[in-house]
């Protein structure tokens, strides 16, 4: 081999190995910071969790795909007039529907052996619209 292919050569190695420690620091530090995050992510799941598991009337539900993907809830923008007549209907709404449930329990409960008595008529329209 000719002296300046062998200078040639060298000087190439030289560089590629000045390049390599380069490399190697900045793909340590790529993979140091994604362990990083990886590691906040867990810790956040598993804070969101347990902020879960502490909520009594609602069981945990075990995060999976649809929860990464489930969007984020939008604000509604309403004045306070229209948020207030909202918050009265569903209170009305939930009231009816205790009222039915304890209705339905007091009724299976009380007339659990005695048999079905008459039903009251609806009231009946009359022609003359009165």
């Amino acid at each position: 081999m000719k002296p300046k292919n062998l200078r040639k050569k060298i000087r190439r190695l030289e560089k590629r190995l000045q390049e390599g420690p380069k490399k190697l620091a900045k793909l340590k530090q790529k993979l140091q910071t994604a362990e990083a995050g990886k590691a906040a992510k867990s810790r956040k799941k598993t804070a969101a969790r347990t902020r879960k598991a502490l909520m009594v009337d609602k069981p945990a539900k075990p995060v999976g795909k649809s929860a990464a993907t489930k969007k984020a809830k939008k604000k509604l923008n309403l004045s306070p007039e229209r948020r207030a007549q909202l918050a009265a209907a569903m209170k009305a709404r939930w009231a009816a529907k205790r009222a039915a449930e304890a209705n339905a329990k007091a009724t299976s409960s009380d007339n659990q052996h005695s048999p079905p008595g008459p039903t009251p008529q609806p009231p009946q329209s009359r022609p003359d619209g009165v």
